[in-house]
């Protein structure tokens, strides 16, 4: 497919623009409930919880939300490959 069969209409464009914005809105909403709630408002709950020998509180403010970063970043690409073909600008 060459360039010019790629170009959006400027509404299609700003359609395409406000889904990409949402699915990252949502994303990053994900992600900063699981960094901040996990790591720090329920960390007194989950370090009831372990992680091996780890409480769960610890895990979560340490590793969990940097795994959940790396699993974000492969749900975006998923979703985004998604709504590039559904608005035909798809590699």
């Amino acid at each position: 497919m060459s360039d010019q069969d790629q170009t959006l209409k400027p509404e299609q464009a700003q359609a395409y623009w406000k889904a990409n914005v949402r699915l990252i809105t949502i994303l990053l909403v994900i992600w900063a409930l699981v960094s901040y709630g996990g790591g720090i408002l329920f960390a007194p709950v989950l370090n009831n919880l372990y992680f091996g020998s780890l409480p769960m509180g610890f895990w979560f403010a340490q590793q969990g939300s940097m795994y959940i970063f790396i699993i974000l970043i492969f749900v975006y690409a998923y979703l985004m490959d998604k709504t590039d073909k559904e608005f035909g600008v798809e590699e």
